[in-house]
């Protein structure tokens, strides 16, 4: 499985793809590979899916260098490009401070 600073370097490299939901979700959100990269730049990782439904996988908070939190669902899998399964800004009125559910 992937380490969190596995993810960390593929995300901030590019080295990852998009499921088919997230490349409609990055479309609709208007969230590009560019910002995903700044935003791998330095994540935390704010939630765990150990028995998700096809893989393992987990949930980060990162920020672009403007400031926009991206919340970022990979997939956990050894593979050499990171699978992000899907992605999006954190809503307010569901995420205290972008990291802890309300």
């Amino acid at each position: 499985m992937k380490s969190d600073s596995d993810v960390q370097a593929d995300l901030f490299s590019g080295a990852f793809e998009f499921s088919r939901h997230a490349l409609q979700r990055a479309s609709e959100r208007n969230i590009s590979s560019l910002e995903i990269q700044e935003a791998g730049a330095a994540i935390q990782v704010i939630e765990r899916y150990p028995d998700d439904k096809y893989a393992p996988s987990c949930l980060v908070l990162g920020y672009t260098r403007s400031g926009r939190a991206l919340h970022i669902q990979v997939s956990l899998i050894e593979n050499p490009l990171l699978k992000i399964i899907t992605l999006y800004e954190p809503d307010p009125s569901e995420w205290i401070d972008d990291e802890i559910r309300r």
